[in-house]
Formats: C-alpha cells, structure tokens, sequence
C-alpha cells in the first residue's frame, strides 16, 4: 500500500491518503491491518475508506460520515476496480463542517494523480 502523509492541514486536522491493489474482502482487511500497525494511523481519528473488487463497491465511513461514499463515487467515475483508498483524519479540535469533504475529495484527488503520474 502507498501511502501520502501530511497533505492536507486545516484548523488542526490532518489528512493523508494510502491505497493499493486489492482482489478480495481479506485483502482490504489486510490492507487496512497493515496500515494500522503504524501507531500513528492506529491511533488517527478516522480511516475512511472505499473499494471496488469485480463491480461490488465497499466503504466505511469510520465515524468520518459521508467519506466512504465520497470515496466510493471517486472510484466509481475512475472506473478504478480491484483498488482501495483510504483517506485518513487526525482530529485537531476544531470542526470543519463541509471543509472536511473538500479535503476528502483533495487527499482522493492527490492520490488518484500520483497513481497516474507513477504509471
């Protein structure tokens, strides 16, 4: 999994983006264990993220709710199957109302054009 961190700052809050290939439901569970065995993202208050495996599409909000459909719907005009995005939030006191999707779809964006760029 690659993985973007400290892309986004905004009162407090931080942000980064990891993703990877994935073929089943075990490999995004895998995915997701391997990115929370770093403390830093084990103890982030949010880890949305989104998956296409074959056409089925997954999310979870993580308690961030709405990023797991925001994600969701990236992916989906990408066209992007057998793929995870995570977009992870460090909580910094202040809430962000409709910011924190702008930064979603910022931390989605980035790692959709690194991925591009890397090809």
């Amino acid at each position: 999994m690659t993985t973007f961190d400290r892309i986004i700052a905004d009162r407090g809050s931080t942000y980064a983006v990891s993703g990877g290939p994935v073929g089943s439901a075990a490999d995004i569970d895998a995915a997701l264990a391997e990115l929370r065995r770093v403390k830093r993202f084990a103890r982030a208050t949010h880890n949305s993220w989104a998956a296409r495996i074959a056409s089925e599409s997954m999310k979870n909000d993580d308690g961030e709710a709405g990023a797991g459909a925001i994600i969701l719907r990236m992916l989906e005009s990408e066209g992007l199957d057998g793929h995870l995005i995570v977009v992870t939030r460090w909580y910094g006191g202040k809430h962000l109302g409709g910011d924190r999707f702008r930064h979603v779809i910022g931390a989605v964006r980035h790692y959709l054009a690194a991925r591009v760029q890397g090809n």
